[in-house]
């Protein structure tokens, strides 16, 4: 029994390894954070804008989290309405993985966004993908008590949702000893956004839209360390 439960721990340290090896996870990063979304309690993990606009939505591959209505909520400055911010740790550092599907019609706004550093309603960051790029579309941007603030150094021209039902792939990168942001769209070895700001050090992370609706799946959190916290935002 005993050398039974030692062969299962090297086991699990080897299959984390394969894992993180598998993703081109830093070897001091742990998975702190995994949703799939079949249990119907993952909801109780999120604190949104406006519960009334997500639901659970079986798929021909399982259930997902889908934004199907705009939120009845505007922030104090310019930003994002529809958000879902996991309430249950914050990080530093980390490596975001999680599945996409744009599902509104095709505009040059068309978007999803991913948030991070979330420290309340009008301090934090998101990364605004869309179909083109302007000043206010397909970029990452700041918010700190002031209306979104661009901060990328690099930024593609647009970002290709395809139809209605296509899924992709995102993937964001954070490190806070330099301050960088790198963000990855189905290519995992070339960035389509990047920019370096250490307004925030720390914070949560979310999901949502500006204005569109979305699904979203598959969600993987890597980090050397989190904080285990649970907290509301938006009862305000």
């Amino acid at each position: 029994m005993k050398y039974l439960k030692i062969f299962l721990v090297v086991l699990c340290c080897l299959l984390n390894l394969y894992l993180n090896a598998q993703s081109n996870i830093p070897d001091n990063y742990n998975l702190v954070y995994e949703q799939d979304f079949e249990s119907p309690d993952a909801l109780n993990d999120f604190d949104m804008t406006d519960s009334t606009a997500w639901r659970i939505t079986s798929l021909k591959n399982g259930k997902s989290l889908e934004l199907f209505g705009k939120s009845n909520y505007e922030s104090r400055v310019r930003s994002p309405f529809n958000i879902a911010i996991l309430k249950k740790l914050a990080v530093g550092d980390f490596i975001l993985e999680v599945n996409l599907m744009q599902t509104g019609k095709e505009y040059n706004h068309r978007d999803l966004c991913l948030f991070f550093g979330f420290n309340n309603p009008t301090n934090f960051y998101y990364v605004h993908i869309a179909s083109q790029t302007d000043n206010n579309a397909n970029n990452i941007f700041l918010v700190n008590d002031e209306p979104r603030k661009r901060i990328s150094t690099k930024t593609a021209l647009g970002t290709n949702w395809g139809s209605t039902g296509s899924w992709h792939k995102v993937r964001i990168e954070r490190s806070i000893d330099s301050g960088s942001i790198k963000v990855y769209f189905d290519d995992m070895t070339q960035s389509i956004m990047e920019a370096t700001d250490l307004h925030f050090i720390e914070g949560f992370i979310g999901l949502g839209s500006f204005d569109d609706t979305g699904v979203f799946d598959n969600i993987k959190i890597w980090s050397p360390s989190k904080k285990v916290r649970l907290k509301s935002f938006f009862n305000y």
